[in-house]
C-alpha cells in the first residue's frame, strides 16, 4: 500500500466514529439466552443423558452378542457347504467311474439315468437341508436383538 492509497481512504466522508458496521443488530448475550434453563432442567438433561448413555451400552452388548451367533451360524453354513460340496465330488467321480466301466449305448443311458436321479435327490435333500440352516441362524440372530431393543428402549423411555 502506498501513500496515495492511504490518504485516498482517510479522506472519504463516509469514514469516521458515526460509522455503523455489521447488521446493527443487538448484541445477545449468555445470560439472555440461558435464562430458562433452571438446575432442575440440567438435572433432568443429565439423567436423561445417562439413560441414554446406558441404553446404548445395553444395546452395544446385544449386537455384539449377536454378531457372534451370527458368526458361528455362518460357520456352521460354511462347513455344511463344504461337506455337500465333497458328497458331490465322489457323487461325481463315482458317475465317471461307472460309466468307464460301460460296454454300450444303452449300459450309457442306464448309468446316465440312475445317476441323474440320484444326484437330483441329493441335491433336494441338501438344497432343504442348507435353507433349514439358513433360516435357523437367521432367527437365532434376530430373536435376541427383538426382544433386547424392545427392553432398552422401554428402560430408556
Amino acid at each position: 500500500m502506498n501513500e496515495a492509497d492511504t490518504k485516498e481512504k482517510n479522506t472519504n466522508p463516509k469514514a469516521g466514529a458515526s460509522e455503523k458496521r455489521g447488521l446493527d443488530l443487538p448484541f445477545f448475550t449468555a445470560p439472555g439466552i440461558l435464562s430458562g434453563i433452571t438446575e432442575q432442567s440440567m438435572v433432568r438433561a443429565k439423567d436423561n443423558c445417562e439413560k441414554m448413555k446406558a441404553a446404548s451400552g445395553a444395546i452395544t452388548d446385544v449386537l455384539r452378542e449377536a454378531y457372534s451367533t451370527n458368526a458361528r451360524g455362518v460357520a456352521d453354513y460354511t462347513t455344511k457347504v463344504i461337506e455337500i460340496s465333497g458328497a458331490n465330488t465322489t457323487s461325481a467321480f463315482d458317475f465317471f467311474t461307472h460309466l468307464m466301466g460301460t460296454k454300450s449305448l444303452s449300459e450309457i443311458l442306464q448309468v446316465s439315468a440312475t445317476y441323474s436321479r440320484k444326484n437330483f435327490e441329493a441335491t433336494s435333500a441338501q438344497n432343504r437341508e442348507l435353507w433349514e440352516l439358513a433360516q435357523k441362524v437367521a432367527t437365532e440372530t434376530a430373536e435376541p436383538i427383538k426382544k433386547s431393543f424392545a427392553s432398552v428402549l422401554q428402560k430408556a423411555a
